[in-house]
């Protein structure tokens, strides 16, 4: 093909580079408005403010979405050490994926965080505040964490339910031990007391573990050979995780992994 663009003419410039010479224009622009902030007429100051605050919102969001996507570990992940022996593995959602609402300021009885996770307690003050937070500490595998902030509380109980996917209950038996690892950070040492509910049918079993000190990765495990459970298929399971003595504390469960194994034959 024959070009028809005139001799000595430039080739016409990409989308691209007309994007990047208008940045810098515009940042040229800001810059020599910045300098001249000190002595500009109060009118063109007042114009300029109100300009510059709208373009700021608009940097700040999108700031915020590269930090939280850039950010590792990434958005979704499902990497996590796999405990020898496993048959099966879980991160609940609250520690992949983004909540929405991010946070519940003074939290009620019943307060629902995501699908399946609801916090409760009896405390009638209510001055509890829960908030999904990034992580993004080397090390990090759990691209979310929970933070719980507790000030004033006169109840008796503040406890996490989580219900566990089917999968955790199929083929589940006696000869099985479920295991928790918790990444918990606490403002002041406080206990934590998890307990696994099992439902087959009518019947229902508890099976109570102390998780060591806060402060570290955790583990406790549940060995159902010390239960009631039945050679029955098993209808439902989630944990309650207790927050001893509550009050005026900060508890951050950066990440909450569920696993499984089968006990060795003897």
């Amino acid at each position: 093909m024959v070009s028809t663009m005139p001799k000595g003419s430039d080739p016409p410039a990409s989308p691209k580079l007309f994007d990047r010479l208008a940045e810098g224009r515009m940042l040229r622009h800001w810059r020599r408005a910045g300098a001249a902030a000190g002595t500009a007429e109060l009118a063109v100051l007042r114009a300029q403010r109100g300009r510059a605050r709208k373009l700021r919102r608009e940097l700040d969001r999108l700031i915020a979405t590269a930090d939280s996507r850039l950010a590792l570990p990434a958005i979704g992940s499902t990497a996590m050490s796999r405990p020898t022996g496993a048959d099966w593995l879980w991160r609940p959602d609250l520690w992949r994926l983004p909540a929405e609402p991010r946070g519940h300021a003074s939290a009620t009885a019943r307060t629902t965080l995501t699908e399946g996770i609801v916090l409760f307690h009896d405390c009638p003050l209510a001055e509890i505040v829960l908030r999904q937070e990034r992580n993004a500490r080397p090390g990090d595998l759990s691209p979310f964490g929970l933070a719980v902030e507790i000030f004033g509380f006169a109840g008796s109980f503040l406890s996490l339910a989580i219900d566990l996917p089917p999968a955790a209950a199929q083929g589940l038996g006696p000869r099985h031990v479920v295991r928790i690892e918790a990444e918990v950070e606490a403002e002041r040492p406080t206990g934590l007391l998890a307990r696994l509910n099992l439902k087959q049918g009518p019947n229902a079993d508890q099976i109570a573990v102390r998780i060591p000190e806060a402060g570290h990765e955790s583990v406790a495990e549940f060995d159902l050979a010390y239960g009631t459970l039945r050679e029955v298929p098993v209808d439902k399971l989630w944990l309650d995780l207790m927050i001893d003595n509550p009050a005026m504390n900060a508890v951050r469960l950066r990440d909450l992994r569920f696993s499984r194994r089968p006990r060795a034959e003897v």
